[in-house]
């Protein structure tokens, strides 16, 4: 378990940038000749400041994250994509593209050469020394940069659509109405429950959390709660029981419910029953991934925690 909460704090870390897009080089006498960048050349600036040119879409897709597996998959991009990392379990359907690796960090890089891949798609969870060894073999790497808010987001679904050769529009459309829809039913609300969301609990008197500047922080917030691990200082903390009785929180989340954890567990911690969650049974399991993996289901992620904190609004 504790392998698997280091896969997973490596996987969520954000940074502050956003990838930003350049467009397409256009005919001009000052142009480098034809022959060298196609007027019909796809060029993009990456998440680490590269130029990254593709003289068509990609037609074979290596991708080194879940999250860039499943924005591959929500933009269409499904006959394209040859291969994926160890961890992408989303789709299903994916599970049954080879693996290149991915478990610590580690990757094989003589399976992604073997595959033959126009494009690697990779994320911030990888390294730019991998990106580096893979272009220094002659493959074409582009960096996708974690989004810091949802918008963000949608410009990174739009990225791998150029990427690839899709139009994102009916997805992106669909995402930003189901958005709206909750911006619109949180913004009267004048009531915001404190919430306490557990990532890790290996050690029950110190479990990790969000905190500020993470996915989970921004999306409690979006959906009508205040995080307790806003408060603190660092992205993914550990925080103390001391501190989580003194926040009260009145709805505890379980984000470690994927490896097992349960309500009960929680709510038989010693020093745990003094906490309102607690003692109203407000203690619920959520699928983290919705959460942690910056990609089009953290609209779903949205729409869950808007429900739990708010039932009579979100039905």
């Amino acid at each position: 378990m504790e392998n698997k909460m280091l896969c997973k704090i490596s996987f969520l870390t954000v940074l502050l940038a956003l990838v930003m897009t350049a467009c397409a080089p256009q005919a001009s006498p000052l142009a480098a000749p034809a022959a060298t960048v196609p007027s019909a050349a796809i060029t993009l600036i990456d998440g680490l400041g590269r130029s990254v040119v593709m003289n068509e879409p990609a037609k074979r897709v290596v991708s080194l994250a879940p999250s860039n597996t499943e924005i591959l998959y929500a933009v269409g991009a499904v006959e394209q994509v040859i291969g994926r990392d160890e961890f992408s379990d989303y789709p299903e359907e994916a599970k049954a593209l080879p693996s290149v690796g991915g478990s610590m960090g580690e990757y094989s890089v003589e399976t992604i050469v073997s595959l033959h891949p126009d494009l690697v798609l990779a994320a911030e969870i990888n390294s730019p020394e991998l990106v580096k060894q893979l272009e220094d073999l002659g493959l074409t790497v582009y960096y996708l940069k974690n989004p810091t808010t949802l918008e963000e987001m949608y410009l990174n679904l739009e990225i791998v659509a150029q990427l690839t050769g899709e139009d994102p529009t009916k997805l992106t459309d669909s995402l930003k109405a189901r958005v709206d829809e909750v911006d619109q039913k949180i913004a009267p609300l004048s009531a915001r429950p404190a919430v306490f969301y557990e990532i890790d609990a290996t050690d029950a008197a110190k479990p990790y959390t969000y905190g500020p500047g993470t996915f989970g922080d921004l999306l409690i917030a979006r959906a009508g709660g205040f995080n307790i691990g806003n408060e603190l200082t660092d992205p993914y903390p550990q925080i103390s029981l001391e501190q989580i009785v003194v926040s009260n929180p009145s709805i505890i989340l379980l984000g470690d419910s994927m490896w097992g954890m349960t309500a009960e567990a929680v709510a038989a911690r010693p020093g745990w029953e003094t906490i309102e969650a607690v003692k109203s049974n407000q203690i619920f399991p959520i699928d983290d991934n919705l959460i942690s993996r910056p990609g089009p289901r953290l609209v779903d992620g949205l729409e869950q925690l808007a429900k739990l904190l708010h039932p009579g609004v979100f039905p």
